[in-house]
């Protein structure tokens, strides 16, 4: 398995990651007095959140670094440029790598029909963004809040792109699933994992296409994409990244990165 080496420093910081327990609060049980609130955090350890959930509907994503949100079987990966819209609520999980710069934007129960009521990717456009921030600013008037609220209700849309990998959950499919997860750069075909489980390629494309909604080559192109996403954020190196998840030159997996999450590797790893 192809992967960068652990050191002593990653060894000391595995072992020195975070737990917070949050409580799971019903939709509108906690009434507030905000329409739209921002918290942000640089994480110093890895962090992990228990299963929680909100009274609150929150728009999660990071100035820098990498974040992950899980919800049910499906696994969404949280970047500068890719939010993640979580219904009040919704029972999540979540995780941050160190040194993650990570935003939290609360709206009010009730405030915005825009977005659906279930996890949904939004797009932290350059104006999304603008807007937030000008919500943090200090001395902003009442006025000025509510006008800069009601953008940002106006703005904020779901993106047709998502860093999004469904997990099959079935007894056919959990060998591929926990050896691709393990090793992004596996080159098994699904031909040869069919051969390998004595099933047909049809019978495991069937099967994907039940349990995830997309093919075998998106799927790993998903996993591919978020596990990128985590080591990027970690520091190591484009080339590197590329040939750990399974491309065989760093343009090319430059140029499947862009499709999925908009940036460069290169702009993603200076973030």
């Amino acid at each position: 398995m192809r992967v960068p080496q652990p050191t002593a420093r990653s060894a000391r910081k595995a072992a020195s990651a975070a737990t917070r327990n949050l409580p799971s609060l019903a939709a509108g049980e906690v009434d507030v007095p905000f329409v739209i609130k921002g918290y942000e955090e640089v994480v110093a350890r890895d962090t992990r959140w228990n299963e929680h959930s909100h009274p609150w509907h929150e728009l999660l994503w990071n100035e820098h670094g990498a974040s992950t949100a899980v919800v049910g079987s499906d696994v969404w990966c949280i970047t500068p440029t890719l939010g993640l819209w979580m219904p009040a609520g919704q029972l999540h999980s979540a995780s941050a790598v160190a040194g993650t710069s990570f935003r939290a934007h609360f709206f009010r129960y009730g405030t915005t029909s825009a977005l659906p009521g279930t996890p949904v990717s939004v797009e932290i456009t350059p104006l999304l963004r603008l807007l937030l921030e000008r919500l943090g600013e200090p001395g902003l008037t009442d006025g000025s809040r509510a006008v800069t609220e009601a953008m940002v209700l106006d703005v904020v849309r779901p993106s047709p792109r998502a860093l999004l990998v469904h997990l099959p959950t079935s007894e056919l499919l959990r060998p591929i699933v926990e050896a691709v997860r393990a090793d992004p750069g596996d080159q098994r075909t699904l031909t040869g994992w069919a051969a390998a489980l004595g099933r047909s390629p049809r019978t495991v494309t069937r099967a994907f296409q039940a349990e995830t909604g997309t093919s075998f080559a998106r799927w790993v192109a998903a996993v591919r994409a978020q596990h990128a996403v985590r080591l990027l954020a970690q520091g190591f190196e484009v080339d590197v990244v590329a040939d750990v998840v399974g491309y065989r030159s760093a343009s090319a997996f430059g140029a499947a990165f862009r499709r999925t999450t908009g940036m460069t590797p290169g702009m993603f790893r200076a973030r």
